[in-house]
């Protein structure tokens, strides 16, 4: 072998016995995990905020048009 398949064959070693892609990746999906169920838990304060606000929105319709 000559030096630099030496270089080729050590470098793909390397490479080959390398976790830290695999832990990056297992990181990415945690957080893609805790994104979805922050995305669900905020739809639902939306929900209830938009209730909330109409609710105010009524109230103050309805004391205008009373005084």
């Amino acid at each position: 072998m000559t030096g630099d398949q030496m270089k080729l064959t050590q470098f793909l070693k390397h490479i080959g016995n390398d976790n830290s892609g695999a832990t990056a990746v297992e990181y990415g999906l945690i957080v893609s995990l805790i994104v979805i169920a922050m995305i669900g838990a905020l739809q639902g304060v939306a929900s209830a905020t938009i209730e909330t606000w109409s609710e105010v929105e009524t109230a103050s319709v309805e004391a205008m048009e009373s005084s």
